[in-house]
């Protein structure tokens, strides 16, 4: 976040200023001498040393922008300062593309400055040699190797955030646009989020923030135009208002350290984004920060806020008393100033505020006369460095393919928590919007494979439930281990979805196995042969099958014939056979239908429910409708309340991987203003979006507004989320919205 007591909006939306900004850079002396200031005993001239190492060693090498190389890890060393990191993490980012592109071995950084900086530097060029590579599945492998090196020594990934920083303030030297694109992208999916998983705010909003000027120039260049509007309008407001709370927390002895933000613009467009929202709808584009000195008198601040001000109750928050994952305590609330401006404040300790913005770095400290990470007090703030990434390392041991640990990797990085307890009164920790199928995979691997159903604070639930804050979660087993039908609707979580593919993966190699094998047999016999007196080993063998499993799944699954394998172990016998059809396997992209369910049969009629036309990438149920087969509903469409007493209708579905394929209609209404050219606006920027128009209609027309219907050809609920925000952050539109019927 933004922090700063500024007499203005411009001030409010300047950033604070991190070391390695533009073209300057930090000299030697400035560098040691940062680091001597909050850590007397650095070894200054191992220091001087690695500064000076840096510099000959990347020698005449330039970047993009015709700086000279050096300049890169000098600036990342001096982001790693601004977060008070020890000696070796500084000399790690003064080195650590040495070994990447000037050819220094690891051996030569261990003898001039230590092991502890050779690993560190080791771990971050690990991470670098698989970037730049465009295949999405190399960047999920580097993201695999990313998770296992931070999961020995979290300074690797403050280093590889920091180096990520510093690239992305200089991107817009590189000279290729696709270039710029893919690594916007990947900042956008992964290092921002990671940033924030580990508490980092000060490095994910600018990372957030850069990537989306790159993404998206023209969202963000709507917003900032409508920021620029807001100050010229709020400028006066905004002041008075920080004197008003400053002046009433004096009197009542909390102290006026009160600090203004405006927030970024894509912190906006996510809003915009994710919440049915126009821009004159956000309520805390402005909000102001108090600290206090400590815990109750932020308690008593809230007290005092709320005598003064009449808040809104729908928006206030304590993360003090139930911190998020990362560690960030605060309490927030919103109350209606003077001006009848909506204000939202945050409420803090000065150790709060640290946490808040540098995350697991504000934990680097002195600890028994040694300075280094104090994991005591980072586990006693409510953040436990390795436990932040514990989900990851969850997928990694459950054996996820790349893209999948990727794929769901990005799910848990940008979820909030949700808190349900055990009957023994045990606390889970979920990301929001998790199940019980997710709560029974967070308690033991075991207990998710096993489960069949559960209790939700007493009374037996649908799998599908979404747990709340609070909720009492007793999981029913079975007796055997088996995926329930339909699960990827019953499953949010990386560990869950990962536990649930592998099992299926077991189940569905020993049906294959069992296939196999019944081919196999088939085959013998045709040649005469008794499949009891065979060994199937030692046709596995002379097929070249590293085993005998290995060859039955591999004639189920229909990647070689029966024949052709008993011609290789029977040649004589087999050769006047002939081939057998290769078995057709059916599965979810071979399949005609776009939506699949538990026990329908081929050929069902299904129907699309007009009240929510559902999307592919929406997640979905069906009601068997007499006579008219199933009827296919959003999860959360109104209507389904008609059927609540009839859960006997209820079928689960799910789209097939086959709907990526395809387009969908997408029906959306969007109120402007009466303005001229104001319809053209809209249809490029839904094309801009990658959507494609099929049908205009005006709806309503007044003096003032104007209602227009769009039909738009989607990909999915995710691309036709990107096309409302696009539109709601154009300063024409008042508001947009999907049709639910």
């Amino acid at each position: 976040m933004d922090d700063a007591a500024p007499a203005t909006i411009k001030q409010l939306r300047e950033p604070g200023l991190l070391s390695g900004h533009g073209q300057n850079f930090l000299r030697q002396y400035e560098l040691v001498e940062r680091v001597l200031a909050y850590q007397p005993d650095a070894d200054e001239d191992a220091l001087n040393r690695a500064y000076v190492f840096a510099m000959v060693k990347h020698g005449a090498q330039k970047r993009h922008s015709g700086d000279p190389y050096y300049a890169h890890p000098v600036s990342v060393a001096g982001l790693l300062t601004d977060l008070r990191l020890d000696q070796s993490t500084i000399i790690a980012g003064l080195l650590h593309d040495t070994v990447e592109d000037t050819g220094v071995s690891l051996e030569e950084i261990t003898d001039n400055f230590g092991e502890d900086v050779a690993d560190l530097v080791d771990g971050v060029t690990k991470l670098t040699r698989l970037e730049g590579v465009s295949q999405r599945v190399k960047q999920a492998e580097n993201f695999q190797k990313f998770i296992l090196a931070t999961a020995k020594d979290i300074r690797v990934l403050l280093v590889k955030l920091a180096d990520r920083l510093h690239n992305m303030r200089t991107i817009q030297f590189m000279p290729k646009p696709e270039s710029r694109l893919r690594i916007s992208r990947e900042t956008m999916d992964i290092y921002a989020p990671l940033s924030r998983r580990v508490g980092l705010s000060v490095f994910a909003a600018e990372l957030e923030d850069l990537a989306f000027s790159v993404i998206n120039p023209d969202a963000r260049s709507a917003i900032e135009k409508r920021l620029e509007t807001l100050a010229s309008q709020r400028d006066a407001d905004v002041e008075r208002i920080r004197r008003d709370i400053g002046a009433v927390m004096m009197g009542a002895g909390l102290g006026d350290e009160v600090r203004g933000r405006l927030k970024r613009p894509y912190s906006i467009w996510r809003k915009l984004e994710s919440k049915s929202l126009s821009f004159q709808d956000l309520g805390d584009i402005f909000a102001f920060r108090l600290i206090v000195p400590n815990e109750a008198d932020c308690y008593k601040a809230l007290g005092v806020a709320h005598h003064n001000w009449s808040a809104f109750s729908d928006r206030f928050k304590d993360y003090i008393s139930v911190p998020k994952p990362n560690g960030y305590q605060s309490i927030h609330t919103t109350f209606r100033g003077s001006g009848n401006m909506r204000v939202e404040l945050q409420i803090r300790t000065p150790e709060m505020d640290a946490v808040a913005e540098r995350g697991v770095a504000a934990h680097w400290r002195y600890k028994n006369e040694r300075y280094g990470f104090d994991s005591d007090a980072a586990r006693a703030a409510g953040l436990d460095a390795k436990a932040s990434l514990t989900a990851f390392a969850d997928m990694l041991a459950h054996g996820a393919e790349p893209e999948e640990f990727l794929e769901h990797a990005k799910l848990e990085m940008y979820r909030d928590a949700v808190f349900a307890f055990t009957p023994k009164g045990s606390l889970v920790k979920l990301p929001a919007g998790s199940t019980p199928l997710d709560f029974a995979y967070a308690v033991h691997t075991e207990v998710g494979d096993t489960c069949v159903g559960a209790r939700v604070n007493g009374a037996e639930r649908p799998l599908r439930t979404t747990l709340r804050n609070g909720d009492v979660v007793e999981i029913i087993r079975g007796p055997v281990a088996a995926p329930p039908p339909n699960w990827e609707g019953l499953a949010v979580t990386g560990r869950a979805r990962s536990a649930i593919r592998r099992l299926t993966r077991v189940k569905e190699r020993e049906e294959f196995v069992a296939l196999g094998r019944s081919l196999l047999e088939h085959g013998l016999r045709r040649l005469g042969m008794d499949p009891a007196e065979v060994s199937l080993k030692s046709i596995a063998a002379s097929a070249e099958f590293s085993s005998r499993d290995n060859m039955l799944e591999a004639l189920g699954r229909g990647r070689v014939s029966a024949r052709k394998t008993l011609l290789a172990a029977f040649p004589a016998a087999a050769a006047g056979d002939r081939d057998d059809p290769v078995p057709r396997v059916l599965d979810d992209v071979s399949a005609s239908s776009l939506v699949a369910g538990e026990d329908l049969t081929s050929g069902v009629t299904m129907r699309l429910a007009e009240c929510c036309s559902p999307l592919p990438g929406d997640r979905i149920v069906g009601v068997l409708q007499p006579e008219a087969g199933v009827e296919v509903h959003v999860i959360d469409c109104k209507r389904l309340a008609d059927y609540e007493a009839e859960a006997d209708r209820w079928i689960d579905l799910r789209w097939r991987r086959g709907a990526d394929d395809v387009l969908a209609v997408a029906r959306i209404l969007v109120t402007t203003v009466n303005q001229r050219g104001v319809l053209a606006l809209l249809c490029k920027t839904v094309s801009d979006a990658l959507g494609n128009i099929t049908n205009v209609k005006m709806v309503k027309r007044s003096q003032d507004f104007f209602d227009q219907q769009f039909d738009i050809e989607v990909e999915d609920a995710k691309h036709l989320t990107q096309i409302l925000a696009a539109l709601r952050a154009l300063k024409v539109v008042d508001s947009a919205k999907r049709v639910r019927g």
